[in-house]
């Protein structure tokens, strides 16, 4: 059984994926990062290498990774989504960090 994942990008991967709003996967149990991504990579080959890394699979540097008010970004990727997004009521977001001085 899958389930409907609200996934919210930032503009640069919007435009990447010739995509607007928010983006609707199913993706199969468990629900965690590595199974959202590994579900929009798939629905979108083009963002393969953009949020993570092609071989290691890690979190690039400026993306940040958000769910319920919560910085997820240092979070295990395997590790379970919270509840709220599992089941569609919350979006899981991807962020471009910024850095300057």
């Amino acid at each position: 059984m899958t389930t409907a994942i609200r996934i919210v990008l930032p503009y640069h991967l919007r435009t990447l994926a010739r995509v607007t709003g928010e983006v609707q996967l199913e993706v199969e149990p468990p629900i965690s990062q590595c199974s959202v991504l590994d579900a929009l990579e798939g629905r979108y080959p083009m963002l393969c290498g953009t949020i993570r890394d092609h071989v290691t699979k890690k979190r690039r540097a400026f993306i940040r990774l958000f769910a319920c008010e919560q910085d997820l970004s240092n979070e295990p990727l395997d590790a379970p989504l919270p509840e709220a997004v599992a089941s569609g009521a919350e979006p899981y977001l991807i962020v471009g960090a910024l850095a300057g001085g």
